[in-house]
């Protein structure tokens, strides 16, 4: 079998890249909405697709990957990511659509599931440090954070300069998405990557989920709950805190998201640097403090000062929280990589369960309750510290 290159992380940091076109789902599901004259909570069935398929595929993706092992799960994923991008150019009827976000979703949860992974084994697996790891998967979530940001952009572009050949408007995104999509799939083929074997017989789908009963295999999984339930809970109320009590439209308001986008970005880009130079263990106190200071902001603050700030701050601590809970997972269980890897990422279910506990408490005292809702999930993440004690 050829030796890994260290080039390799090349194209699984594009794979990276790929793995952000899930976050399109939100743009576009607004234009689908008034396309075809939908109703919101009918339009509301596309992004909740995305967190339905974690919950289904991530397990099974874990024991696939034992079968046919990390790269080639990648491409599986790659192959069905490139399907759902290609049905809505033919169309973007109310069933096309539908069936292109479920396979947008699928895709990713395989994606998810099996490329953190598969940079363990392109770094030397367990022979590299946790920090390390967790700096390169800090990295690929800034290049996620590219996609991400990308999509609403070329949707816009796409909105306001129709393509008159093919008729996509809008629907351009699914295209450029497209061809970098064939491109990671086609030089992550071309890329030799070596696997170690798995030791063992493989784990079966109840000895999977018996790894949560590893106190560091369920705390890290209910730790990354918490920071996908904090991430969609910021997305979703920041706006809402500052129409009420600045009294701003919504479109005002909206840039609330962009500021959190922005400084979670930075604190990807910049995490990648801060975890080769200082304790993992550091870093996350850091991380958590700066979530803390800023639910305090989020709850009492009524100046547009203080709340940028605070949703800045919430938008930066967060940024790192995923890769360090994962890395921490993975490294604890080097011989079942594959398995918890498949639990951790069935971990952002918490994107559903956060935002319907904060709608309830924010119906009964304001978005203040929504705010303590996501307090409690860095309160959590203030206790997970101890499991850290020798990062």
């Amino acid at each position: 079998m050829a030796k890994t290159s260290k080039l390799a992380i090349i194209p699984v940091m594009l794979c990276f890249f790929c793995m952000g076109f899930v976050d399109l789902v939100g743009i576009a599901s607004n234009y689908v909405k008034e396309d075809l004259s939908l109703t919101d909570s009918v339009a509301n069935i596309f992004p909740s697709l995305v967190f339905f398929w974690f919950l289904i595929f991530s397990v099974p993706t874990g024991m696939l990957m034992n079968k046919i092992g990390r790269k080639k799960t990648v491409l599986l994923s790659l192959l069905v990511t490139v399907v759902s991008l290609i049905l809505p150019l033919f169309g973007e009827s109310f069933g096309v659509m539908l069936a292109a976000f479920s396979l947008l979703g699928i895709g990713n949860a395989l994606m998810q599931t099996s490329l953190n992974p598969l940079v363990s084994t392109v770094m030397g697996g367990g022979r590299s440090s946790n920090e390390n790891l967790a700096s390169t998967l800090t990295f690929g979530q800034f290049v996620k954070a590219i996609a991400s940001f990308s999509a609403p952009y070329l949707a816009m572009w796409g909105a306001t300069r129709v393509i008159p050949e093919f008729g996509w408007d809008w629907r351009v995104l699914f295209a450029i998405f497209l061809v970098v999509g064939v491109l990671s799939t086609l030089w992550l083929w071309a890329t030799p990557i070596e696997e170690a074997p798995i030791e063992g017989k493989p784990s079966t789908f109840v000895e999977c989920f018996k790894l949560l009963s590893k106190p560091i295999v369920l705390l890290s999984f209910l730790g990354i709950m918490c920071h996908v339930g904090i991430d969609v809970g910021t997305n979703t109320t920041a706006p809402k805190i500052l129409m009420e009590r600045l009294g701003m439209t919504l479109n005002d308001a909206a840039f609330a998201t962009s500021l959190y986008f922005i400084f979670r970005t930075i604190g990807c880009l910049t995490g990648s640097f801060f975890l080769r130079v200082m304790r993992m263990r550091t870093f996350f106190i850091i991380s958590v403090c700066m979530m803390a200071l800023s639910m305090c902001g989020l709850y009492f603050g009524q100046d547009k000062l203080v709340l940028y700030t605070a949703i800045a701050l919430v938008g930066y601590g967060n940024s790192n929280v995923f890769s360090m809970c994962f890395a921490t997972a993975l490294e604890s269980m080097p011989n079942k990589q594959n398995e918890v890897s498949g639990l951790m990422i069935m971990g952002l279910f918490g994107g559903t369960i956060f935002p319907l506990l904060m709608g309830f408490m924010s119906d009964a005292m304001g978005q203040a309750g929504a705010v303590l809702v996501m307090a409690v999930g860095v309160i959590y993440l203030f206790s997970y510290i101890k499991q850290l004690k020798n990062a």
